[in-house]
């Protein structure tokens, strides 16, 4: 039987705070702006909806996506914090949606092949409602799949909540998935982390 084609929210509303006036989601990664990397990824790892949040327009990100056939979220209130992006994103799901994947917009390592891995681990039939990425070492990260039953959770998250106690009162039911290295957890924040990775990686 085939796997459920399962919608995908890309958080892109942060406010790059600890970037020093620059936008990390439009810094460049592999020829373009990483939001516009993450989206066409999320796209190309399935054939079902990508949501992505975003901050309110007028906003530069929405530039560099105007092609893509993705659904775009405003959200006014993103300077709540991560909460507000949760709650718009998941709101946003079509109905009867079984399962969807949160994606983080800063994690430049992950790949298709690391999404499609990681839906390819749903398994809806199982007691488990959660799937989650991790390092190589086993550290969890990202991406992280939630079944239908935590999307009502969602819905009353508030502050710079990302989700953290849906996920920790589901570790009884939730799946960790391998990815390569640390592409599961290397979020790049700051100036000095990207400085040191654009070292590590001088191709991209």
């Amino acid at each position: 039987m085939s796997k459920p084609v399962l919608p995908i929210i890309l958080l892109a509303a942060g406010q790059s705070s600890r970037m020093k006036g620059r936008d990390k989601l439009l810094e460049q990664v592999d020829g373009m702006p990483l939001l516009r990397r993450q989206a066409m990824m999320a796209l190309a790892a399935h054939s079902g909806p990508v949501i992505v949040t975003l901050p309110a327009k007028p906003h530069p990100r929405y530039d560099v996506i105007a092609d893509l056939e993705i659904t775009r979220v405003p959200v006014p209130d993103a300077d709540e914090g991560m909460a507000a992006s949760l709650r718009r994103g998941f709101a946003a799901l079509p109905p009867n949606t079984p399962a969807a994947m949160l994606l983080l917009a800063d994690l430049p390592d992950l790949t298709i092949v690391d999404l499609k891995k990681c839906l390819q681990a749903v398994d809806l039939k199982s007691t488990n409602s959660i799937w989650r990425g991790a390092t190589a070492q086993g550290q969890p990260g990202h991406p992280i799949i939630f079944a239908a039953v935590h999307f009502p959770e969602f819905a009353k998250l508030t502050g710079d909540n990302g989700g953290r106690e849906i996920v920790a009162a589901a570790k009884d039911h939730s799946v960790l998935i391998p990815l390569s290295g640390q592409q599961a957890r290397r979020d790049l924040d700051t100036p000095e982390a990207w400085d040191k990775w654009r070292a590590e990686n001088p191709d991209r």
